[in-house]
């Protein structure tokens, strides 16, 4: 009986709301719901989009403060075929959330933004996750692969370079961005969203392919300079026009209409046909095999799923 009588009174003692939160990990399931709430107040998309702004902002600070040179910086987290297939795997990974080059950074970002939010909203936050993931580590696989056993041979000289490099990629080239991943997005709507409308921003494209046709043409460096700051400058005006109410202005991105399952096939093939004849900072394999995963997963969905693509499909007709 005093025993009994014990533990009621110092249990009587102790405030209702403090009983009730020492039943079970209360504070650990309060805060696992805070930082839940917190989490889902932005999509996967964006916290990727995060992610590849923090892993650039990372990169600056390490070269500014003289921790890492660029070149340290390309070897520890860009993908290189042939230190890939020595040992260095991580970078199939991190290349996927590395840019050093800014314009390239706010490209990617801005084109995930628009079209991985859209994707989203359709499949879901977890496939969506894994998609992305999935997407990109086969990009860069099929890079590197097709980068190691056929980028070193030089199967016939093209205008002043070897057409194996040209097309496979030389196994020595570094690559980093989100691309490959962005690619394999744009397939998946392809197959779900074929007939909708959407725009392709050309401007930034021919910008880069102009920049690489007078490389190759002035030795000068001081003229390079010159010529890669209005680059920079056409790409930021390009993309920040596209949001602009003038219509004049809109036209010189050059916006290009088309149906989403064109979009791929402009985006990858010219640029493989000027490949050829011009060195381009474009990883071609790697967008080809983010390609090959979205097709390949959307055509998996198409067949699990019949009835439900078959509505998107109708929903989002142009």
């Amino acid at each position: 009986m005093e025993k009994w009588f014990n533990n009621n009174l110092e249990r009587s003692n102790v405030r209702k709301h403090t009983l009730r939160h020492l039943k079970g990990d209360s504070f650990v399931d309060n805060f696992g719901k805070s930082v839940n709430k917190f989490y889902r107040k932005f999509s996967v998309t964006n916290w990727l989009i995060i992610m590849n702004i923090v892993v650039f902002l990372f990169i600056v600070l390490v070269k500014v403060f003289g921790v890492l040179s660029e070149e340290q910086v390309l070897n520890i987290f860009a993908l290189q075929a042939s230190a890939f297939f020595s040992g260095s795997v991580w970078t199939l990974l991190t290349s996927m959330f590395t840019h050093i080059w800014l314009p390239h950074l706010f490209f990617n970002i801005i084109s995930l933004f628009f079209i991985g939010n859209f994707l989203e909203k359709i499949i879901g936050r977890k496939k969506f996750f894994w998609f992305y993931l999935g997407s990109g580590l086969f990009a860069g696989l099929f890079y590197v692969t097709l980068s190691y056993f056929f980028g070193g041979f030089c199967i016939a000289e093209f205008f002043g370079g070897c057409l194996g490099s040209r097309i496979f990629i030389d196994p020595s080239i570094l690559a980093v961005g989100a691309s490959g991943a962005i690619f394999g997005i744009a397939g998946l709507l392809a197959i779900l969203t074929p007939k909708m409308k959407v725009y392709l921003i050309a401007g930034p494209i021919f910008a880069i392919i102009i920049q690489s046709v007078l490389s190759s043409i002035f030795d000068s460096g001081a003229v390079m300079s010159l010529v890669n700051l209005l680059i920079m400058v056409y790409i930021f005006f390009s993309i920040f026009a596209m949001f602009s109410f003038n219509s004049n202005m809109r036209r010189l991105a050059i916006p290009l209409g088309m149906s989403f399952w064109i979009l791929p096939i402009v985006a990858i093939v010219p640029l493989v046909v000027i490949g050829l004849f011009v060195d381009l900072p474009i990883g071609n394999t790697a967008h080809f095999g983010g390609l090959l995963a979205g097709l390949g997963y959307g055509y998996y969905l198409k067949k699990k799923y019949k009835r439900k693509t078959a509505m998107i499909q109708k929903y989002f007709e142009a």
